[in-house]
């Protein structure tokens, strides 16, 4: 960070394209324009600039008071979400007779072109502009070699004609960029997709997040790069499978895919009898929960292994393995704290997209949600060290308390089938023992053996007569 005598000697100077100076502190825009700007580094000084708030044109100091909450308001320009790739910076303040300064100190980003809210600000002399399309060409070949991330690479297997250029085209790229902007755009397909790091120049070909994200077939060139979601009828793989989907193709299809599957199937609402005259409404499993944690496996996976990511439903929990565990800075010890990013051009499509929120929030908001829904928090393994698992509870389960995984209950019955009942009971009060034969593959009269023991041993109840009564499970 600068120093107080470095800052002294900027008052004095002009603006240059590493200084800009500014008495608001209410111009979110402009401040986020100057970061972007900053961090793309046009003249390729590798230098840094600052934001110079609390300071006149002509180096004079307009008095202002450097609180806490400023201080915060300029950090969080960082991690908002506006400026992507995430842009490195710095944010102090410094006292002196005529008031404070913030200084907001950025680096120079080394994955250009930076974007803010979908344009790309550069430093032309004193002042800031749009960068045209050969300056953002410029930009994007300057670090077009450094392949600090698996999906920055080149793949080199595949050609352009590995890509859907109309879903790259027409689904995201009016998300990514300003609508005034790419009306501008006259470049060919591959200066577009290098401006979004999808397509490396030196070796003319697309990158790994390309083929991921866009890709006609992107299993043929990473194998396990989907979803495979499984429903067991009981609490392990033992357990009848009910019903299994593979979620496949290029991430930004398969995105809505799995969005659209958790609120129609994982987050169903359900009548839940309270008493004869009222019932009320029950969620499984929190949408927005499960959601942040099928997109961040789907983020943050190791897409050089051929394993997918397993999303396996049980009776009485959610479990979802991610493969390649905590990456970069990200520890056990320091986690959910510290993020890491091993796909960052794959999070910043996601962020495009509408997909992820807020950097680094996603786990607090998730345990939030699950402890209202009645879920209980959601447990994170490290011990398969080479992938991160997450569980999540039934919502209002207590069935972990009650009945064994296996062997019997009471010395009487099997507690896994027990649990299976059980199961379909909550979701299905009025479900008859015709009908639960059938889901459950049992015979009748062994369910009413075990639909006996089970009243007897107050785990359901029948409330009202065999024609018009239904089941409870008691809690």
């Amino acid at each position: 960070m600068i120093t107080k005598d470095e800052l002294q000697e900027l008052f004095a100077s002009t603006e240059t394209y590493r200084i800009e100076r500014t008495t608001s502190t209410t111009d979110k825009d402009k401040f986020g324009e100057a970061v972007c700007a900053f961090a793309n580094d046009m003249p390729d000084s590798g230098k840094p600039g600052y934001l110079l708030v609390g300071v006149r044109n002509d180096g004079s100091l307009n008095g202002l008071k450097a609180s806490d909450e400023l201080l915060q308001k300029f950090a969080a320009l960082r991690s908002d979400g506006n400026i992507l790739p995430i842009p490195s910076i710095a944010v102090d303040s410094f006292s002196f007779p005529d008031g404070d300064v913030i200084v907001v100190e950025v680096q120079p980003s080394d994955q250009p072109p930076v974007r803010y809210r979908g344009r790309t600000w550069i430093r032309i002399g004193p002042r800031r502009d749009i960068a045209s399309p050969a300056e953002e060409t410029m930009l994007a070949e300057r670090k077009a070699r450094n392949f600090t991330t698996f999906d920055a690479r080149p793949c080199f297997d595949a050609t352009l004609d590995d890509l859907d250029l109309d879903l790259f085209q027409h689904d995201y790229l009016p998300k990514a960029v300003d609508a005034e902007v790419l009306a501008a755009d006259d470049r060919p397909i591959e200066r577009k997709l290098e401006s979004l790091r999808f397509f490396n120049s030196a070796y003319g070909l697309p990158t790994n997040a390309a083929i991921l994200l866009f890709g006609k077939d992107p299993r043929r060139f990473f194998p396990g790069a989907y979803v495979q979601y499984v429903s067991f009828g009981g609490r392990d793989k033992a357990a009848t499978i009910l019903n299994e989907h593979p979620f496949k193709g290029p991430i930004v299809r398969m995105l809505a895919q799995v969005d659209l599957f958790i609120e129609t199937t994982i987050a169903r609402k359900r009548p839940v009898f309270v008493t004869a005259l009222r019932e009320e409404t029950r969620t499984d499993y929190p949408k927005g929960a499960i959601r942040e944690l099928v997109m961040n496996a789907i983020m943050h996976r190791d897409y050089q292994g051929n394993a997918p990511i397993h999303f396996y439903q049980y009776a009485d929990r959610l479990e979802i393995v991610n493969h390649g565990g905590l990456y970069g800075r990200a520890r056990p010890e320091n986690f959910p704290n510290v993020s890491d990013y091993r796909n960052p051009i794959i999070a910043e499509a996601m962020k495009v997209l509408g997909y992820v929120n807020c950097y680094n929030r996603g786990i607090n908001m998730v345990q939030d949600e699950l402890d209202a829904n009645g879920n209980g928090k959601a447990e994170f393994s490290f011990r398969l060290i080479t992938a991160f698992e997450a569980k999540v509870a039934l919502a209002g389960n207590r069935l972990s308390d009650k009945l064994p995984e296996s062997g019997t209950m009471d010395g009487t019955i099997d507690g896994t089938l027990a649990l299976r009942i059980v199961s379909v009971i909550e979701k299905e009060p009025s479900v008859t023992m015709d009908q639960l034969s059938e889901k459950l593959s049992v015979a009748r009269r062994t369910l009413v053996r075990y639909m006996n023991i089970l009243q007897e041993n107050k785990r359901i109840k029948r409330v009202g007569g065999k024609r018009f009564g239904h089941w409870e499970v008691v809690e």
